[in-house]
């Protein structure tokens, strides 16, 4: 027999309660341009052949995307308190993380998300694809922007950190 257990539900999802009303919202224009951006490349690049991209960046794709995926390794190997959802988790003993890629960004999962938006999209060759990749990188800036504002109330030593790495995104950019 299943039991209803709203509390499971509300770990499995990108929602929580003491999230943000404004992080909700810019979660789920993320994850209409996301699906739009998933679905617009195949049939760009593959289906009506749309962009026209020269072989060269196909190969910039092949290094930003694996440049991404080592980013993000770092990024979890450094923070046990990443999550989908922008809430300080006092329930996980979250503490602010100022080792490996934080030092240089403040929101290195972040930069990976852009550059794995860029490589994809480079390596199918997709220009399409760029430029939604592009908007979502403006989505996330965003969100991070938000995000730093609830850790600044809530995470003890946050205000320091933000002192120390000055790059929210990008080291000597933003």
């Amino acid at each position: 027999m299943l039991r209803h257990d709203p509390g499971l539900l509300e770990e499995r999802t990108s929602f929580k309660s003491d999230q943000p009303t404004q992080d909700k919202a810019i979660a789920v224009v993320a994850y209409v341009v996301i699906g739009i951006w998933g679905i617009s490349m195949p049939l760009d690049a593959v289906r009506f052949h749309w962009s026209n991209m020269p072989t060269w960046l196909h190969l910039v794709g092949v290094i930003v995307f694996l440049s991404s995926s080592y980013l993000t390794y770092l990024t979890h190997r450094e923070n046990p308190c990443l999550w989908g959802v922008v809430r300080i988790q006092e329930d996980r003993g979250q503490t602010v993380i100022s080792t490996g890629p934080y030092r240089y960004v403040r929101h290195p999962l972040y930069t990976s998300a852009l550059l794995f938006f860029l490589g994809s999209a480079l390596l199918l060759g997709s220009w399409v694809g760029v430029l939604l990749g592009l908007f979502i990188s403006g989505v996330l800036a965003r969100r991070a922007v938000g995000e730093e504002r609830v850790l600044q109330k809530g995470l003890k030593g946050y205000d320091a950190y933000m002192a120390q790495v000055r790059w929210r995104l990008i080291p000597h950019v933003w």
